[in-house]
């Protein structure tokens, strides 16, 4: 047998078994252990891609280090048959929902394939030159956030192809915490696809694993996914999913993206406070897109011209945004203390304060009722326009979470903060 092979079969067996509770707590909370993403455990897991043909799922997030992963692969001789590449694209400047083409990176050489918009998922064809799938994206902890639909969109195709997958897992920045309304599969669309709450507090290694665990792919991946998980302990059965878990994270740690996510997420105090503020994306109230503190910022034109005044314009990653040229007020939070006025709870007090003074409440939420795509539900809508108190809404909240906080608990492959 072949040593590829030998090493293959030997992360089978725990990489398809139930994921097991890991981790120290002094590690986490430690400022002086540095928390280690996957990709930068190179020597773990590149005797698993020497002499295979590689597809990568990444983007401007899919860092080792100081260098990109596609680079570092590169460099060291993986054969890289092709990117993937998710919403924003391979580089990470396209807008929010923008069709982002299929390219080619010009540093390597390699074809990028577009997995956004009209086309999410990778074709048989293009899986037939490709012997492997390696998985490496940043992802912000919060569900409307599409990296997580689209890896169940890669899970999917890789098992419906009988592909062999590698997560290189990442720490969650919000994964200290699970809160918000549980998603409503009536409402299931790619900003939620899966019924969890809105910050769910899993990494993608530990997301991926319940979404296979739990049954929510296709039939067919999920009859493939059983076989090869009841299969695993075969020196015979080829690998076929698995994990490279982070050093040092744990679900106490609070971890710092060194690369800004997404265009519109340029700082920690963008991705604390994205699960609150992104509310906004379904209602006539702008959240700063256009401006330098996206996602730190809401108002509105006619709001009392004595507030904080902004005005979004065209920029890279933002060229059409919401009130365009139109000068609005309202309040900026991009210095507020995280921890005193976040802590670990969506905050729905912004959203509440700005239904208050909006004088034409009729047309507060959009027509398309895209806030009720991001709450999850019809409920959430609802609840804003009968004047419940934020304590009512949480208190509906909790029957939900606590079911999910079972499931969750299944999957975690990290020292849980409960």
């Amino acid at each position: 047998m072949k040593i590829f092979q030998i090493l293959f079969f030997f992360s089978l067996i725990t990489s398809l078994s139930c994921p097991a509770q890991q981790g120290s707590t002094n590690q986490s909370i430690n400022p002086t252990i540095k928390i280690i993403p996957a990709a930068e455990r190179i020597e773990t897991y590149l005797p698993l891609l020497k002499g295979k043909a590689v597809a990568v799922f990444a983007n401007q997030t899919s860092m080792a280090g100081n260098t990109h992963l596609v680079d570092t692969l590169f460099k060291l001789g993986v054969n890289i048959k092709k990117i993937f590449a998710p919403e924003h694209g391979f580089r990470g400047t396209a807008d929010a929902g923008e069709h982002v083409n299929n390219l080619v990176d010009a540093k390597t050489g390699v074809p990028i394939v577009s997995l956004y918009g009209n086309r999410q998922k990778p074709s048989a064809d293009d899986l037939k030159d490709v012997d492997v799938i390696l998985f490496d994206i940043q992802d912000v902890g919060v569900r409307f956030y599409t990296y997580i639909s689209s890896l169940e969109k890669i899970m999917e195709a890789a098992f419906e192809n009988h592909k062999p997958m590698m997560i290189l897992d990442r720490p969650n920045p919000n994964g200290f915490y699970v809160d918000g309304p549980v998603l409503d599969m009536k409402f299931k669309s790619f900003v939620g696809m899966q019924p969890v709450p809105v910050v769910y507090g899993m990494t993608m290694g530990e997301y991926a694993f319940m979404i296979a665990g739990e049954k929510w792919l296709s039939e067919e991946a999920n009859k493939v996914y059983e076989y090869y998980r009841h299969a695993g302990n075969s020196a015979d059965t080829p690998f076929h999913f698995q994990v490279i878990k982070c050093k040092n994270y744990t679900h106490y740690s609070r971890y710092a993206l060194p690369v800004k996510p997404s265009p519109n997420l340029p700082n920690m105090q963008s991705v604390y406070l994205y699960p609150s503020i992104c509310f906004f994306e379904g209602t006539a109230i702008s959240l700063g897109r256009g401006t330098d503190k996206p996602f730190q910022q809401f108002g509105y034109p006619s709001f009392p011209k004595n507030l904080s005044s902004f005005m979004p314009q065209s920029t890279e990653g933002a060229k059409n945004p919401p009130l365009l040229n139109q000068v609005c007020y309202g309040f900026d939070l991009s210095k507020i203390n995280i921890a005193d006025e976040v802590g670990n709870h969506i905050q729905l007090k912004w959203l509440m304060k700005a239904y208050q003074m909006f004088s034409e409440k009729e047309n507060f939420f959009l027509a398309s009722k895209y806030f009720n795509t991001l709450a999850g539900n019809d409920i959430l809508m609802q609840q804003i326009k009968d004047g419940k108190t934020e304590e009512e809404i949480r208190k509906s909240w909790q029957p939900a979470l606590s079911e999910f906080k079972k499931v969750r608990k299944k999957y975690l492959l990290y020292e849980d903060f409960e």
